[in-house]
């Protein structure tokens, strides 16, 4: 059975597009621009190939040009304009369309050529900061709203692991360790939001520290056999659900009390679950980084 979604509500296109529903129903009635099927109850539905248009119309008019222009273009024009107005724009927005559209399709081939197609015009950190994080951000929205299921998440944060993993080797095996602190990078116990962690081991691995991965959901007693091998270790850790609020004081304490037995033995945290957090309250040795850049430019 294929179970890719291939219809969506005007509310999904709104999601999807950034594109309020009240503005598609005028584009629809003033210019033709989309042609949504009807439910035996009179509901509106668009295919697939509606959504993959009005991302096009979307980033055309973002670009600047006007809708009626725009609609003044037949099917196969559109797409081949988008392309002309992509290869000069400085945004990223074509990408990410792309992205979305590789995501709901379940298309790795299309995930991969248009990474490769960016990749040739920029580094990959760049790549992540402007394209995957923002591209994240949305996909978070939109799984939240009901617009997509969890295997499409999955999918596609999937397929960004696989690239991140791909660097990752590519620079360990031309690097040198020019320090001798080590980093030991670990989620907490039933958090499994890796991605940041592993683009900051990829950055301290490219910076010349010896970064221990430990992964997801890592027991804070596990964590202790560590401080048998080296003196000078930052713990760094990135809270996305877990720990949970309400557990974050005693967890920080917790950690405090069996891991930052010395000096040299630090806690480096950052996510969303601090965002509320009365950051005066973190036990000596904690600090708390408001993004990976930031935590980047203290290394």
């Amino acid at each position: 059975m294929n179970n890719i979604k291939s219809t969506f509500s005007i509310k999904d296109l709104e999601n999807l597009t950034g594109v309020k529903a009240h503005t598609i129903r005028i584009w629809e009635k003033r210019y033709n621009l989309l042609q949504p099927e009807r439910t035996d109850t009179n509901i509106r539905y668009y295919s697939l190939a509606n959504l993959q248009k009005l991302l096009n119309i979307s980033y055309l008019n973002s670009n600047g040009y006007k809708i009626s222009k725009i609609a003044s273009l037949n099917a196969k024009q559109i797409p081949i304009l988008v392309k002309e107005v992509a290869q000069s724009d400085l945004t990223n927005n074509h990408a990410i369309d792309i992205f979305k559209l590789s995501m709901l399709n379940f298309d790795q081939k299309l995930f991969y050529d248009t990474y490769e197609t960016l990749i040739k015009e920029k580094s990959f950190l760049e790549m992540f900061y402007q394209d995957f994080i923002p591209l994240l951000s949305e996909i978070g929205m939109l799984w939240q709203t009901d617009t997509i299921t969890p295997a499409h998440e999955h999918f596609l944060t999937s397929l960004i692991r696989q690239k991140i993993l791909v660097n990752t080797e590519n620079i360990q095996s031309q690097s040198q360790i020019k320090s001798d602190k080590v980093f030991v990078l670990y989620l907490p116990e039933n958090e499994v939001h890796e991605l940041g962690l592993m683009i900051i081991n990829y950055q301290l691995i490219a910076n010349g520290y010896k970064s221990i991965f430990l992964g997801q959901s890592v027991p804070l007693d596990s964590l202790k056999d560590l401080l048998n091998y080296y003196d000078d270790i930052t713990f760094l850790s990135y809270f996305t659900v877990k720990p949970e609020k309400e557990y974050l004081v005693d967890y920080l304490k917790e950690f405090s009390e069996k891991l930052l037995i010395k000096k040299s033995i630090k806690l480096w945290v950052l996510g969303r679950m601090l965002n509320d957090f009365d950051l005066k309250t973190l036990p000596k040795q904690v600090t708390s980084f408001n993004s990976i850049e930031n935590l980047v430019k203290n290394l």
